[in-house]
């Protein structure tokens, strides 16, 4: 079994793994976090909007669809998935959760591991959803992965881009056969200047979607790092920074992050040209297993890491570091459990989904933890 496939493709740890510590209680508590929501099923990113209020993705509870002999099905031990539409967006606004919009393809692949939405963001008062449990290879014939349009209003969300169906026509460099999804694993997602840019990790493209659906890639990021797995992008300063997965079993600090600039090789050597657009300008390596990454009050980058050991995620093992101004790699919260995504509030404090990655076994133990850390330098 190529034990590299089941993580790569899924983002998320096995429920192998898993076994050994079923519930938060049992299991290694960071230090110095207040619990702010609990319950939730699948955690993944979440971002304070307009309004104040922290909006949480949830990938859900899988389902028992099978669209097996109706189209290409992701290869065992990861596939065939089975679909259902538990995926929701949760809300949180002054210590009571509620439920912002429901029905999301929601999916669980034979490993017992989950995809749903996988993240939020605003531009300006509207919240638009990153739908990733969705396509015909995740168990769904009428529910496709991509961006969908949520109201706030009465929680009413349309796909305004099939994500899913463009991959197919548009297909990066270098794609790996035996770990590959056809609809996707989309992961991350933000806004800058009114546009949606997401992050494919399976086939490993930078996205970008207008908010009336247009579709276009910003870089195929597999034509000069292969297979790393993209999870994660922030930006600044008119730069994209991407943080990898990377492959698995585990090998600590070779996850990068890739500093993306829309600068030219004046004098490329033959065959090296990077032509124009987008290309990787920097990359640094130290982090492992990055799952998400954002800047904070102090300017700095900060990375979530999964698990930071060798071998395969276990809960107790994930991390917060940060790039200081030297460049060296602070730790700045560790003891997490297979956290899955991050942001930093209007009160300056680092809200993490903690027991994100839980597979179905462990359904409705996923939270929201809140970290007040000092500044960095």
């Amino acid at each position: 079994m190529n034990r590299s496939r089941v993580f790569s493709a899924a983002l998320i740890v096995a429920a192998a793994a898993w076994s050994l510590v079923p519930a938060p209680s049992r299991a290694q508590e960071p230090s110095n976090f207040t619990i702010v929501a609990k319950g939730l099923e699948g955690p993944r990113g979440l971002k304070f909007g307009p309004d104040g209020a922290l909006y949480i993705a949830e990938a859900g509870t899988g389902g028992t669809t099978s669209t097996v002999g109706k189209c290409t099905q992701v290869v065992p031990p990861v596939g065939p998935y089975k679909g259902g539409s538990s995926g929701r967006i949760s809300k949180l606004q002054l210590g009571k959760l509620s439920t912002v919009a429901s029905g999301f393809p929601s999916t669980e692949d034979a490993m017992g591991d989950l995809i749903g939405v996988a993240d939020v963001a605003f531009v300006g008062p509207t919240l638009y959803a990153l739908v990733a449990g969705g396509g015909c290879s995740h168990g769904h014939t009428g529910l496709a992965s991509g961006i969908a349009k949520v109201s706030l209003g009465n929680g009413f969300w349309t796909l305004i881009a099939d994500v899913g169906s463009w991959l197919k026509t548009h297909p990066t460099r270098y794609e790996s056969p035996d770990d590959f999804e056809p609809d996707g694993t989309l992961y991350s997602l933000i806004s800058l200047n009114g546009v949606l840019y997401t992050i494919e990790p399976n086939h490993g493209q930078l996205i970008s979607v207008t908010p009336n659906g247009v579709i276009s890639q910003v870089i195929d990021i597999s034509a000069s790092e292969g297979h790393i797995v993209p999870t994660s992008v922030a930006a600044r300063f008119g730069n994209f920074y991407v943080g990898n997965l990377n492959l698995f079993p585990i090998d600590p600090q070779w996850a990068r992050v890739l500093t993306i600039s829309p600068t030219t090789d004046d004098n490329p050597a033959p065959g090296f040209s990077l032509g124009t657009g987008w290309h990787i300008v920097n990359s640094k390596a130290g982090f492992t297993t990055v799952v998400a990454v954002t800047f904070g009050p102090d300017g700095l980058l900060y990375a979530l890491e999964l698990s930071d050991l060798a071998g395969f995620p276990a809960p107790g093992n994930g991390k917060v570091v940060r790039v200081l101004s030297n460049g060296n790699l602070e730790e700045v919260i560790t003891g997490l459990n297979v956290p899955t995504g991050m942001t930093f509030g209007p009160d300056g404090a680092l809200y993490i989904s903690d027991f994100g990655a839980a597979p179905a076994p462990a359904i409705g133990v996923g939270r929201i933890l809140r970290f007040v850390i000092s500044a960095g330098s």
